[in-house]
């Protein structure tokens, strides 16, 4: 398994990399991007969001991609918890559904171009704020540009086809607005969010416990993103890592039990980072960690945070 991400045309599907665990910060690489997506089941606190960014601020920009977001002003304790190291340089907002760009303190000169963009689905997100549809940031930063698009797409494991025509829908009308047709396309996607696919197939107790076991890669041929970007309905050419970790969905909130409702859902991998090179001539992107925080109890979801560097051919 390759650890290099590179633009997939000989077939379809997403391209699962390896993780190379060493990363030297930027020495080896022209710029390390440290991405996470967490759907927050509309609760937060500050202890919350330091966790989710961790210790380590090495990294050149971070990206927090959130679903399900309280009236809370994430954005002031998401500053407060970076503020030794990192301006925020871009935000996204709609609704419930936030993207934020942060980079090194005193670097916003080195950004070269900024846009925003989102794209709605469905109607008004309902009394809790579960927005639907994706948020997404263009930027160029020390040459390299990027976009970042956080999503949160319908639920219930049913859902599939609804899934896949809003995923094609969101990529075909994000900064389709004035649109200019001579105008390079980003080095590199990052999608990341509650994409909401399911592990289909199998009941929840069988799946319980092979994940009991520690065995949970088995359970990626059942897994429904990667199904349909198998069949070429979805995310060709895209890369993931590999899925080590735990599904982040269902959890009973304020422990790390899956979900023990009448409900009992199967355990499921909904919150995916996606990344995809536009060419692997000029840029490549290793991947240098790809795992879940399981260490936060507030949602009924459990973050997923990538590690990614790219380096400039």
């Amino acid at each position: 398994m390759d650890s290099v991400c590179s633009n997939v045309i000989a077939r379809e599907g997403i391209q699962t990399v390896a993780v190379e665990n060493h990363c030297n910060f930027s020495r080896n690489s022209d710029l390390c991007i440290c991405v996470v997506t967490w759907n927050m089941n509309g609760q937060v606190s500050y202890e919350d969001l330091v966790e989710l960014i961790g210790s380590n601020r090495k990294f050149d920009l971070l990206i927090v991609g959130l679903q399900e977001v309280p009236r809370n002003n994430i954005a002031r304790l998401l500053k407060r918890a970076v503020a030794e190291t990192h301006d925020l340089f871009a935000k996204a907002i709609m609704q419930s559904l936030q993207l934020f760009v942060f980079g090194p303190r005193n670097s916003e000169p080195l950004v070269k171009e900024l846009k925003v963009d989102k794209y709605s689905v469905g109607g008004f997100g309902g009394l809790i704020g579960r927005k639907k549809g994706a948020v997404a940031v263009r930027i160029n930063y020390k040459g390299i540009t990027m976009v970042f698009i956080s999503c949160h797409l319908s639920a219930h494991a049913r859902n599939v086809e609804e899934r896949n025509s809003e995923c094609r829908h969101i990529l075909h009308s994000l900064f389709s607005k004035n649109q200019n047709p001579y105008a390079e396309p980003a080095h590199i996607t990052v999608w990341l969010g509650d994409l909401n696919y399911r592990i289909q197939g199998l009941n929840t107790h069988p799946v319980r416990n092979i994940i009991h076991k520690d065995l949970q890669k088995l359970l990626t041929s059942k897994d429904q993103l990667l199904q349909e970007a198998e069949r070429g309905q979805i995310f060709n050419g895209y890369c993931e890592g590999s899925l080590t970790f735990k599904p982040t969905y269902k959890y009973n909130i304020g422990s790390s039990d899956y979900d023990t409702s009448y409900k009992v859902r199967v355990p499921s991998w909904t919150d995916r980072i996606l990344f995809k090179i536009d060419d692997p001539d000029k840029i490549n992107a290793a991947l240098h960690s790809y795992e879940s925080i399981d260490d936060i109890y507030s949602s009924d979801h459990k973050p997923v945070k990538a590690h990614l560097c790219l380096t400039v051919n």
